[in-house]
């Protein structure tokens, strides 16, 4: 069985294109997973998240995404799929169709009768704990930005690390300190449990705190520069850490700087496109394409680190 020591690295989240006509652009799918999940950069894969638009999908779809990509890297790559639950029941059907269409590691969304402040109950453990029982594979905790009322707290993520499927924490609470502190109360309980930073803004100061890689959908866009940053924090050097975060510092800015932040995935189809990996980078509805400027504004950003 997949451990959280199996999940260490860069996971690149999968962007997905779609054609002009709004279908997925499956030979563009193709060419951004040559793009970004190339095993010298790449350690793991995670598709039918945020970054590929899982709600936007059909459930034909989403497991057509996890089936594809399976071939593309082979059977000994480590697949992580998305699961964003309206409930239990949605839970346990979508988490046993990835699993029959090729995934490893289930990541589990919080459900959203956990908004409004019932993530910090008792019931978002007992969601996990019920989901881990019944389906006997791996999962990995999908944590939201705390500021959302979606992100669960620090005590409740250290009894979800405790659950046997349990084995990695996606950790997106968006602030240092609320990392710092579910990093430091997770492995106390649970040191085998991954935890793979997912602050956009903070990548640097994540894992120089300390974390297992990063999970990122912006190793969609950039792999190598997310891969000499974690290269570099393995071998303690500062210096390099910082090389590389310099060069990171602009496409980060151009892409979760603009308002709404939601359209961030969308800004990395358009660096792809203006890379030649994609032809078209128009999302689905209720995402919308974005304006010339901020696609300027990432194109300077783009060759300011040297990418294109």
């Amino acid at each position: 069985m997949i451990s959280g020591k199996d999940l260490g690295g860069i996971t690149v989240a999968t962007v997905l294109p779609f054609d002009e006509t709004g279908a997925i652009d499956w030979a563009g799918y193709a060419s951004v997973l040559d793009h970004c999940a190339r095993p010298e950069t790449t350690d793991c894969v995670f598709v039918n998240g945020h970054a590929g638009e899982a709600t936007a999908l059909t459930a034909t779809e989403r497991a057509e995404v996890i089936r594809r990509t399976r071939d593309h890297i082979g059977p000994n790559r480590i697949l992580l799929a998305g699961v964003v639950p309206t409930g239990y029941p949605d839970a346990i059907v979508q988490a046993e169709a990835a699993r029959e269409a090729g995934a490893d590691v289930a990541v589990i969304f919080p459900a959203e009768a956990l908004g409004g402040g019932n993530a910090n109950t008792s019931a978002g453990v007992k969601f996990i704990e019920k989901l881990g029982n019944e389906l006997q594979m791996p999962l990995s905790i999908f944590q939201f930005p705390i500021a959302s009322g979606f992100g669960f707290s620090t005590q409740v993520l250290a009894e979800m690390a405790q659950i046997p499927q349990v084995v990695a924490i996606k950790e997106g609470s968006a602030t240092l300190l609320a990392y710092d502190e579910n990093r430091r109360a997770i492995k106390a309980v649970a040191p085998d449990v991954a935890i793979l930073p997912s602050n956009f803004h903070w990548f640097f100061a994540q894992i120089a705190l300390g974390g297992d890689g990063i999970l990122s959908g912006l190793a969609s866009l950039v792999p190598d520069l997310l891969a000499d940053l974690w290269k570099a924090s393995l071998d303690m050097d500062l210096a390099k850490m910082r090389e590389a975060n310099d060069r990171l510092y602009p496409v980060v800015r151009a892409i979760y700087g603009p308002s709404p932040v939601v359209d961030m995935h969308t800004r990395m189809k358009d660096g792809l496109q203006l890379m030649g990996v994609i032809k078209n980078s128009t999302p689905r509805l209720p995402l919308l394409p974005q304006s010339a400027e901020i696609v300027e504004n990432l194109r300077k950003a783009l060759i300011a680190a040297e990418v294109i």
